[in-house]
């Protein structure tokens, strides 16, 4: 039996963007009506999320280099499936933070006039950057660790159909 994992669904990476984009405006929302802080993150998270995004494309180009034939080492496959998840968790971790960040951004838009300091703004629009970065990252990476298909396999020939329910032709 073969075992044959998803691919990301980029429906799947919008709905997350657009549930998050609610739960970032209904945090805005609470916390303003608090007096308390924006929930952004701070921007020394964009050098994790950078990290996050070069170690995938790292191990991205290693499996994608030994797809297109350059194998002189050998290929874990367990560190190929793994890629496979960190890609995955990468775009998935983007379309949060990007879904966060987006939800703010809008609860803000109306407030910029009144700002004497735009760097929030920045901050979350810098943020909002980093996630985008992630889900195209996770995406390609993901792109990078599929196989083409077989060109040595025996082609599976259908089964022809029968007219009958239950019955067999003999010559």
């Amino acid at each position: 039996m073969r075992s044959t994992m998803r691919t990301i669904r980029p429906a799947w990476l919008v709905a997350v963007a657009i549930i998050l984009a609610a739960a970032g405006w209904l945090a805005t929302e609470l916390t303003s009506r608090a007096s308390l802080a924006l929930p952004v993150l701070p921007l020394s998270s964009l050098i994790t999320m950078a990290l996050i995004a070069i170690v995938c494309l790292i191990l991205g180009f290693k499996v994608r280099r030994w797809r297109d034939g350059n194998r002189d080492k050998v290929l874990d496959p367990l560190m190929a499936a793994r890629t496979v998840v960190l890609a995955q968790a990468c775009a998935y971790a983007g379309a949060v933070l990007f879904g966060w960040h987006g939800g703010i951004l809008v609860d803000q838009l109306p407030t910029i006039s009144m700002r004497a300091e735009l760097g929030v703004i920045w901050q979350i629009i810098a943020l909002l950057s980093g996630g985008l970065v992630m889900v195209a990252v996770g995406v390609i990476v993901e792109r990078f660790c599929k196989l083409p298909p077989e060109d040595t396999d025996p082609t599976v020939k259908p089964r022809p159909k029968r007219e009958g329910h239950g019955e067999e032709e003999f010559a």
